[in-house]
């Protein structure tokens, strides 16, 4: 069986809008690494239109920097599944999935592959609630932005979900990645 792997960029007072981030080269260096063993990217409606057709573009011209470039070309080379009621067209590497996102994703994570990684605050709740996070990877961002989407609201887990820390990374820019295991 496949593993599944949440990451995401927060803010310090746990706000995961990417538009207040400005991620230095290392955090995207990090970024790349972990993408090396994901052959599937499973994403929310507002994930996918913030990271394509951005990234694409910038893996097409190299208009970015070499750490950009990098991370764009090893991001838009990996499948996507994108989980959204309206969008009507996505490019040639993702498919659109209408309903049933934990259903769609458990049928996924039960055929062979390597990881999948998802990237979607609305459908963290429902995917933990079906045990289907077996990983998370949070980059915190030395910002307090007061504002966007919290990785979490209120009352949005019925029972508490213990993880277990595997792995801290402490970069230059002041951001901090922590590695955390399902227990």
């Amino acid at each position: 069986m496949r593993s599944v792997s949440f990451s995401m960029n927060i803010s310090l007072d746990g706000y995961c809008d990417h538009t207040m981030f400005n991620p230095s080269e290392e955090v995207l260096e990090y970024f790349t690494a972990t993408l090396s063993g994901v052959d599937l990217l499973f994403f929310g409606r507002v994930m996918y239109q913030l990271m394509f057709p951005y990234w694409a573009d910038v893996a097409q011209t190299k208009s970015g920097t070499a750490t950009e470039n990098r991370f764009a070309e090893r991001l838009t080379a990996i499948d996507r599944v994108v989980m959204s009621r309206s969008l009507n067209s996505v490019d040639d590497k993702t498919r659109i999935v209408r309903s049933h996102p934990a259903e769609e994703l458990l049928k996924l994570k039960q055929q062979p592959g390597d990881k999948i990684s998802v990237d979607s605050v609305s459908l963290l709740p429902e995917f933990i609630q079906a045990g289907l996070i077996d990983e998370f990877q949070l980059v915190v961002h030395p910002v307090m932005v007061g504002q966007g989407r919290p990785l979490l609201t209120g009352g949005s887990l019925q029972e508490t979900l213990n993880l277990k820390l595997v792995d801290t990374i402490a970069f230059k820019s002041g951001n901090v990645a922590l590695h955390y295991l399902k227990q």
